[in-house]
Order: structure tokens, then sequence, then C-alpha cells
């Protein structure tokens, strides 16, 4: 067992924050990186060092796995911390972690590489007898071979990148005539995003529920799961809500998953903060999808239900403590929801946004946590992930749960950056989400469900608000009637689309 002194935080923003505040709790100094766009952000005014890594590209900071380590031996640190994202799940500078005599706080980089390519992962899977999506044991770039295994298979399929993630290098083929230029894409796409363009196909479930279970292990040989989370609603293949615990899952099936999910750790050894996840069909049948080897984005709500601070778990794990509870000794209680508020137009296509925060109010009260490296005056730009702020919310049951998410999101004021605050809070009292029946195409099947609509009242408030504001301008300008004719016809139009049963 080593002991921990100082930990370097190898990330930025709300995930970088997240773990100095856990490392404050337990007596631990901290180490931020920052590169020359973040050099005022929470996180380094937080750390009690930080060191510049670089320009704002990300190949020029937070991947430069040679800078890291250099401040990491500048400033005396014992262990990095990798967040998610840029190189928690690189196994060269895991490796380059350990050389260098420190301790990295996540899994080996054996268990990294097993499952870091999905096509290994799914031989290894498949002997340890959890089950998987039918699908390829070998990546394919044969033509023939492609459209034999689809066949076999049978369509649709979903051709993925081998070394994928984050929703690159997937496309889903419906016909023969589409399933070569669709696999020429997700090939184009995965070697620009990963560095390998090997592809291979998969059954493309129909109606399927995005479930992911939580698991951990240490290096005393012991594995438990935290229950699962449910990530369903999702746009482009990227999680915009989560929930825990899911509204499809039953006791029986949850242990059924649970048991799965620590029997897939098992096999690779794996230690510290993991996550299976699954896709459960229309019969409720679950397959593995693949195993994250890093804490998630969504892990808030399992720290909400169980109680359990993951971060510290990561941390006394990494130093060679064994887990602290046993599987018996876990328990959850109310029900609790993320939502990522994201810089983005979700009217107009999802797309991304830009700018600069001019004004930042955060919602408050019982039961509200937010997770957010963002301040005012800081520039959103496009070298870095468009999330923004995870809103999460805990509360008695799912009505609760869903009702004070609403209220928190009511509150958020960000100026300056267009989010998707207001699209989140539809999708919440959309239909398929108050009666838990929705999956990974929800959004995208059915975008009349979550469009913005105007009431009647709220047409009549409107219409009430510019016929004043067209009185008062026709007052200060001293119009006549007869003068203010041509004016008040336009202004009489304008009032008329706002009126009960224009269009929205």
């Amino acid at each position: 067992m080593r002991e921990l002194k100082k930990v370097l935080i190898a990330n930025r923003g709300e995930i970088a924050l997240r773990v100095i505040r856990t490392c404050r709790e337990m007596g631990l100094r901290t180490v931020a990186v920052f590169s020359d766009a973040d050099r005022n952000a929470p996180h380094v005014r937080a750390a009690y060092q930080a060191v510049r890594l670089g320009p704002a590209p990300v190949g020029e900071s937070y991947l430069r796995a040679d800078k890291i380590l250099e401040a990491a031996k500048a400033t005396g640190a014992d262990a990095i911390h990798p967040g998610f994202g840029f190189l928690s799940e690189n196994t060269t500078f895991v490796q380059a972690v350990r050389d260098a005599g420190l301790i990295f706080v996540g899994p080996s980089p054996e268990a990294i590489l097993a499952m870091g390519d999905k096509i290994e992962a799914r031989r290894r899977m498949v002997a340890a007898g959890v089950p998987v999506v039918p699908g390829m044991e070998d990546p394919v770039t044969d033509p023939e071979l492609l459209r034999s295994e689809a066949e076999r298979i049978g369509l649709p399929v979903m051709i993925k990148a081998s070394a994928g993630g984050g929703g690159k290098g997937i496309r889903i083929a419906r016909t023969m005539d589409e399933l070569q230029s669709l696999a020429d894409r997700a090939s184009s796409e995965a070697a620009a995003a990963f560095g390998n363009g090997a592809i291979y196909l998969e059954k493309y479930l129909e109606e399927p529920r995005h479930i992911e279970v939580q698991i951990f292990g240490d290096s005393h040989g012991n594995v438990v799961h935290i229950g699962e989370r449910e990530c369903s609603i999702q746009r482009r293949h990227q999680k915009v809500i989560e929930e825990r615990p899911s509204p499809l899952i039953d006791d029986e099936l949850r242990e059924k998953m649970g048991a799965a999910a620590v029997k897939a750790a098992k096999a690779i050894n794996y230690e510290n903060a993991g996550t299976l996840e699954f896709l459960v069909d229309k019969h409720r049948d679950f397959y593995m999808l693949e195993m994250n080897t890093r804490l998630q984005v969504e892990h808030p709500i399992t720290e909400a239900t169980s109680g359990i601070d993951l971060v510290r778990w990561q941390l006394d794990v990494a130093a060679g403590k064994p887990l602290p509870m046993t599987q018996d000794e876990i328990k959850h209680e109310g029900h609790a929801i993320e939502c990522r508020l994201y810089a983005e137009d979700a009217d107009n296509g999802f797309l991304p946004a830009v700018g600069t925060v001019k004004r930042l109010e955060w919602p408050g009260g019982n039961g509200v946590r937010i997770d957010s490296g963002l301040y005012e005056g800081m520039a959103v730009t496009p070298h870095y992930d468009p999330m923004l702020a995870k809103i999460i919310v805990h509360a008695h049951d799912r009505d609760a749960a869903i009702a004070r998410m609403s209220r928190a999101l009511s509150e958020v004021q960000v100026t300056g950056v267009v989010t998707n605050a207001a699209f989140m809070r539809r999708v919440l009292h959309s239909e398929p989400f108050q009666s838990g029946r929705y999956d990974t195409h929800t959004i995208e099947g059915h975008p009349e469900d979550f469009a913005p609509k105007l009431s009647d009242a709220r047409r009549r408030d409107i219409a009430c608000i510019a016929a004043a504001m067209a009185h008062t301008l026709r007052s200060r300008r001293g119009f006549t009637a007869r003068d203010s004719a041509p004016r008040s016809s336009r202004s009489s139009a304008w009032v008329d689309a706002f009126r009960p049963g224009a269009a929205s």
C-alpha cells in the first residue's frame, strides 16, 4: 500500500474541479494543469498548484503526455488522476505514468487494452460467458465479406469503429445497397478520430435501451457493482439525460445485469472504477456493448442514490486499499437525474454554439448539485467538448426528481452562449419521458414531441405585451390617430401573429 500526498489531475473543467474537491476533503494536495484558454478556470484557482501545458488546442496541451509527466515531476506529485476523456484510456500514457514511478488512478494498461478494442473485448466477454450483441469477432475490410457477414447477422446492422467511442465511427445500414458506402464513411471517420479505421458489424437492435452498470474492483480480488444508470435519452449517440434507477429495470433484471458486469470485470482482473454498457431490447434481453475503463460523466447520479464518493474510492483503491464495502452493504435510496447542459442550439439541429459567458446563475436548493467549470467571462470555443455543466438532482421518488429537475433547469441563467436548457425541460415533460417508455431513438425519431410550443395563455401574454409596447411607442412619438394609422395596421398584424390559433 502506498501513501498518497499530492495528486495531479490531467484534465480540465468540471471533472478536474470535482476531483480536486474530494482530494481536499481527504487532506491531499492537488496540481492542476491548464491550457492558455483555461488560465482563469475554476479548477486552476482551486488547486494547490497549477502548471501551464500550452496553447488551447488539445494536441498542444491536454494530450501532451510528456508535458503532464514533466508537470508531475516538477511539482512532486505522486499520483495522476486522468478524469475522463483525453488520456484516461490511453495505454501508452498509463504505462508511462507507472514507469515514472507514479500511481495512475485507474485500471492497469492491460485491462484498458483488453477492453479498449471493441473486437478484442467481444472475444473476451464471449469466453467469460457474458452476453454480447450478435456480430463479428474480427474487423472487416473485404467488401464481399462485409456483405456475407451482414447477411449472416441480418439487417439492419450497425457498422462500428473497433477503436471507437463518443458516437464516432458509427453508421446504421438498413439495406445492402447502402452497406459499402456507409462502411467507407464509418472507417474514414474512425481513422480521423482514433488513428484506426478498422470496423466491424453488430446486429442493430430495434427500440434499444442503453443501460450501464457501475463496477469497482480492487487489487485484492474484490469486485462489486453499484447499480445501473439509464442512459437512453440521446442525440447522435451522445447522452443528454441520465437517471438512476432505470424505470425499465426491475430487481430481478438488475441483479442479472449486475452479476454479468462483475463477471466481465473479474475476467480481466479489473481494478478501480469502470462501467459496463449494455443494450436491452424490447424483449428485456440484455447484451454487453462495451466497457469504459474510467470514471463516467454520469457518475454523480450513482453517488446521489448510494451515498458513495466514487472518486474517494478511486484514490483509496489506487493506493492499494481494499474496497470499503461488500456487495451486500451497498444500498440505494431515492431517484436521481442528471442533465447535461451543452453549448448547442437544440432547435437548430443541435448545432454547437460558441460565445463568451456574460451572465451566469446556477440553481440551488435541496437535492440539487452542479458540476461545472463554467464562469462569467469564459470563452466557449470549439477547442473542447460542448458540455458546460452537469445538473444533478436527487429526490425520494421519480416524480419528485423530475419536478425538482424541471425547477432547477428553469433557474439556469447563461447568457452569451446558447444552451439546451429549455430543450431538456421539454424532454422531461414529454410523454415518453414521463411514462418511462423511451429508447435511444426517441429524440431523433420523434422530434415533434420536443419542439417548442406556445400555449394559448402564453400567446395571449405575448400579444398583450406586444400591444402595450406598440401603444407606448406611439405615445412617446406623439402620433395622432391619423398619423399612426399605417403603423397601427402593421402593429395589429404583428399582434395577430400571437393570438390563439396562430402558428407557433
